[in-house]
């Protein structure tokens, strides 16, 4: 019972959270290519948002043991997020307009799309299709620079912009935790370099996709 209660959830879990990015992800392609990116904030700034923040939910399947992810990582991947939409993004509304917003937004749920999907696939019994486990452990080598750098430009933007007007330590503490990218973001790409071997054995299938998030 205890383990149908489990996969049901998860299901739910992570095919909304599919849902979720999807709609980012085609809201921001389609005003970035209508409309421009000065607009992209106006269609999915609130929405965005409240999604990364439902992600919030994944450090506590982690740590009671509901997923087998690291607690270590999986912090690192939702907070840092989380630091972004409510730490930069939400106070100095002034960046979003910048192309980087879009390229940062876009990065993001091309991944969670994926790695939604494939994991309600996992949870659901149905087969893998390989072409979704190759993009999964293989599409975070362009999508995961795109990210970072997208972030950090966020972040100068709103050092070099809005920050110091507001408060005199706020480009201190925007400074402050972009130097944390420099040990972690390391970290976090050799943690995905590390699951792809195991999950793709060096390029060519394992057969039966392993059920690690």
């Amino acid at each position: 019972m205890a383990s149908y209660v489990r996969r049901s959830y998860l299901i739910l879990y992570n095919a909304a959270s599919a849902v979720a990015w999807a709609t980012v992800l085609g809201r921001v392609i389609a005003v970035f290519l209508f409309r421009g990116p000065t607009l992209v904030p106006v269609s999915v700034d609130t929405f965005v948002r409240n999604t990364q923040s439902f992600a919030a939910l994944e450090i506590l399947h982690s740590l009671l043991g509901i997923v087998p992810s690291p607690v270590f990582t999986t912090f690192l991947q939702v907070f840092s997020r989380l630091a972004v939409v409510w730490g930069i993004t939400y106070p100095f509304p002034e960046v979003t307009v910048s192309p980087f917003y879009s390229s940062m937004l876009a990065a993001w749920a091309s991944t969670e799309v994926v790695r939604y999907s494939l994991f309600a696939l996992k949870e659901s019994g149905f087969p893998i299709p390989y072409w979704m486990q190759w993009l999964r452990y293989s599409a975070f080598t362009v999508l995961y620079p795109v990210g970072i750098t997208s972030e950090l430009a966020e972040m100068y933007l709103a050092y070099s912009g809005p920050a110091g007007h507001r408060a005199q330590w706020a480009p201190w503490l925007i400074a402050a935790y972009a130097s944390t990218y420099i040990p972690f973001a390391p970290l976090l790409f050799s943690h995905m370099v590390t699951q792809r071997r195991k999950q793709l054995g060096g390029g060519k299938a394992n057969g039966k996709a392993k059920k690690s998030q």
